[in-house]
């Protein structure tokens, strides 16, 4: 009988823990991870804040608790751990609507108390680890910057509570705009714009204010008065002393363009972009160096219909503005994490052959070492002072996120004692590979049954991912194949061209023409895995999700080889797309009206005559709705595959009107699952799919 794990029973899958984050005291004796976990009603995630011991000595030990939860953790040069959080102030007054606050734990021990809170709330922290100064992002209304006449002292933030009670009471949510883009994700852009505050916290530490709600618990310096938009989505990057933070400014031009540059903020907030950009070139900030002479930046060479976009890391000497390659030569895109605590590199983690390792490169643009060679993706991480540790999070598809510790002299790798365990998994993970038509190797992992045999052969689920610049190489909650591996199918995770972890080339191999190799290299690692022995061949599914249900889209146009297509959140007319997603001037330099017109979906859907299974969220801005709105018409009005003789079509549309790109309230993640496995096993094995009885 097969093993019972929690990807048998979707209820005890949604249960399952999920950990995210990372923060390292400057000292190096606190660590701090975030966890979420499923409320009494089982309807949404919760967070809580966790420290480990970094020797891995003693157990994990929750540290915060509220029903708001918890996240962006930082901790200062005095080990206080900041967080935000939209919990109740217990100093508050009566009736006040609690927003995303900062607040901080002390490290001597007592209660977490506020540090900031405003109407508009707060989105971001980091800490000066040098001067323990804190920063924050935060939105501003624009009309709060501007002085009322007649008025004595100017208080923009006074002035932007009183524009946001307004609009609140006579229930305005109406936006302006003067510029693109207005949306991102999930959520409307404006009408604040993201400002960077530096926070004296003088107050919060001073126990003899009481709880008097009237008296400041700290002094807020608008650092970016004035920008506007051009902060959306920038990091903060401190520099040790707090003298001065980076940002990543967003410079608009005609015709909807926008360009990136470097810009410094000093304390008392003067400003002056480090670079220019230009058509081809951008720019975006990244970590300061230790003695605050230096520091990371991302070179982007800007995209166009017949070359790719490609992003190279710099060292910016801040004196003299010069920039010196990071590993030239190196074809791997990076993405910088943490200094090392000498100046002398950087610790960086960049995809590679379906993982994600950790790299140090040399700060002079010479040599590169591989610090972790473990089948796992890396993410965040921090060093230790003495530069002889690094405590990182890591996952893969055999597990999900978890904190380990890493020898920086040996690369040696230990999972600390976590706030999570491993689950165990009904199946095992291999790794396959087979040669395009054009001879380039394209590589896949590939989750099987435990009891996967020639005797007792799995049928096969295509699962192609999203991007499409990525790669399957790390822990997903949204789409795990380990569901589906516990019904007995084997999940097919491959790398088609256009992935990252294989070159600049493999991406160009697919750039602009998503139709021809990605969908041929599909194709080709297909045919390898059902020739098997372990697979059965003769009924496999194909499924996606963004780039992933583009792709499927473009396969039930162009085959008639598999018993079933799952579509999620995909694109199906270029044209239409384009304008409509939240970015739509990227999208510009990705293809041109010629390459639009020859790979679009749409065009082949009398072609169509397998069953598919369209699914869209409603808040889904990335890849608007209107996509899945007119792909669910047109298989039912144009499609090859007529409805029967009672009119029932064979597709079927799964809406939700208020998720987004993701799936992610825990009882919408099961009913996913739950239509997906019915409409697979219905194709596949000719059960009749059952509706939860959620849907009614």
């Amino acid at each position: 009988m097969t093993q019972q794990t929690p990807f048998h029973d979707l209820d005890a899958y949604i249960a399952l823990p999920r950990l995210n984050g990372l923060a390292l005291s400057p000292d190096g004796t606190r660590l701090a991870t975030v966890v979420s976990t499923l409320d009494p009603t089982k309807t949404r995630y919760v967070n809580a804040v966790w420290e480990l011991d970094p020797a891995g000595e003693r157990p994990a030990r929750r540290v915060t608790r509220s029903g708001k939860g918890e996240s962006g953790i930082a901790y200062g040069p005095d080990n206080d751990l900041y967080f935000l959080s939209a919990r109740p102030d217990p100093d508050a007054r009566d009736g006040d609507d609690p927003t995303g606050a900062l607040w901080v734990l002390p490290a001597a021990g007592g209660e977490a108390r506020t540090l900031v809170a405003r109407p508009g709330g707060v989105d971001g922290v980091t800490v000066a680890q040098g001067s323990g100064t804190v920063f924050v992002s935060a939105g501003v209304l624009p009309a709060a910057e501007r002085p009322v006449a007649g008025e004595e002292a100017h208080d923009p933030e006074k002035r932007d509570a009183d524009l946001r009670k307004e609009r609140k009471e006579k229930k305005v949510s109406a936006i302006l705009h003067a510029g693109s883009p207005v949306r991102f994700w999930d959520h409307d852009l404006g009408p604040d714009h993201p400002h960077v505050f530096a926070v004296t916290p003088d107050a919060a530490v001073n126990p003899d204010l009481g709880s008097d709600p009237d008296k400041p618990r700290a002094t807020l310096t608008d650092l970016t008065r004035g920008i506007g938009s051009g902060l959306l989505n920038s990091p903060v990057f401190p520099a040790p002393d707090g003298s001065f933070v980076l940002v990543t400014r967003t410079i608009p031009a005609a015709r909807g363009e926008s360009s990136e540059t470097v810009t410094r903020v000093d304390a008392d907030g003067t400003r002056r972009d480090l670079l220019t950009p230009d058509a081809t070139t951008g720019y975006m900030a990244g970590p300061v160096s230790p003695d605050g002479r230096r520091a990371i930046v991302d070179v982007e060479r800007v995209g166009t219909p017949e070359r790719t976009p490609s992003w190279a890391l710099h060292v910016l000497d801040l004196a003299t503005g010069d920039l010196t390659p990071l590993a030239p030569g190196w074809d791997r895109w990076a993405t910088p994490l943490a200094w090392l605590p000498d100046g002398s590199g950087l610790l960086v983690h960049a995809d590679q052959d379906g993982r994600s390792p950790l790299f140090i490169l040399d700060a002079a643009g010479g040599a590169r070492r591989q610090l972790t060679h473990d089948d796992a993706a890396y993410s965040a991480a921090a060093i230790t002072p003495d530069g002889a540790t690094v405590y990182a999070v890591r996952s893969g598809y055999a597990f999900p996120s978890e904190v380990v510790r890493i020898d920086v002299a040996s690369g040696d790798v230990t999972r600390l004692p976590n706030p999570t365990e491993r689950p165990e998994v009904p199946g095992r993970l291999v790794e396959v590979e087979t040669q395009a038509a054009d001879g380039q190797r394209v590589r896949a992992w590939l989750a099987l049954p435990a009891d996967a045999s020639p005797e007792h052969q799995a049928p096969l689920a295509l699962w192609i991912h999203g991007g499409p610049v990525a790669s399957w190489n790390a822990w997903s909650w949204r789409w795990n194949p380990w569901i589906m591996v516990a019904q007995g199918y084997a999940v097919l995770l491959p790398d088609p061209a256009l992935s990252t972890g294989y070159g600049e080339e493999f991406v160009q191999r697919g750039w602009g023409s998503w139709g021809a190799h990605p969908f041929t290299d599909l194709m080709a690692i297909t045919d390898a895995v059902e020739a098997r022995d372990d697979v059965d061949g003769s009924k496999t599914v194909a499924m996606g999700g963004s780039f992933g249900g583009y792709m499927a889209n473009w396969i039930a146009g162009h085959t008639d080889r598999f018993a079933g297509v799952v579509t999620h959140a995909s694109l199906w007319a270029l044209d239409q797309f384009g304008p409509t997603t939240d970015a739509p001037f990227y999208w510009r330099r990705e293809m041109s009206e010629q390459m639009t017109l020859e790979h679009s979906p749409h065009a082949s859907v009398a072609n169509i005559t397998t069953p598919m299974l369209v699914i869209h969220g409603d808040k889904d801005y990335r890849v608007p709705i209107g996509e899945g709105l007119r792909l669910w018409w047109e298989l039912l009005s144009d499609s090859g595959l007529p409805a029967d003789a009672d009119g029932a079509s064979p597709h079927r549309f799964l809406y939700f009107p208020d998720e987004n790109h993701w799936i992610l309230t825990p009882q919408h993640a099961k009913v996913w699952y739950e239509v997906v496995l019915g409409f697979v096993g219905e194709q596949v094995h000719g059960v009749p799919a059952k509706a939860p009885s959620t849907l009614g």
